[in-house]
């Protein structure tokens, strides 16, 4: 069961969530390295020694870091745009999403009798 008792409140940001460390990072720094692991296939292809040819290690390093930046943007545009969605769906039909009273463990559970 949620923390949280009213369905529209999951789909509401009010700056309460603090992204992690890596997630504004993690897309562009993994394209980025595998922009650099494109550079060196092509290199191990041609049969060239690895990092032969810095600045297509650099250039491909920076395309990828760009492309993955593009991806995260398309994605939060994504997501926020589906949660608008969402929102406004359960906004029009709010009574398919009654707000849940909250119980504890003591009101969910059944007493236990061990049987010997």
């Amino acid at each position: 069961m949620s923390a949280v008792s009213d369905p529209l409140e999951l789909l509401t940001n009010k700056g309460t969530h603090q992204p992690s460390f890596l997630s504004p990072i993690w897309n562009p720094l993994a394209c980025g390295v595998a922009g650099v692991g494109v550079a060196i296939f092509v290199n191990w292809g041609f049969r060239r020694p690895v990092f032969s040819g810095i600045q297509k290690h650099i250039a491909f390093g920076a395309l990828g870091v760009g492309a993955g930046s593009y991806f995260d943007q398309k994605r939060n545009e994504y997501l926020a745009k589906r949660d608008a969605v969402f929102r406004h769906y359960i906004e029009l039909h709010p009574d398919d999403f009654p707000v849940k009273e909250r119980k504890t463990y003591g009101q969910v559970l059944e007493s236990w009798v061990p049987v010997r």
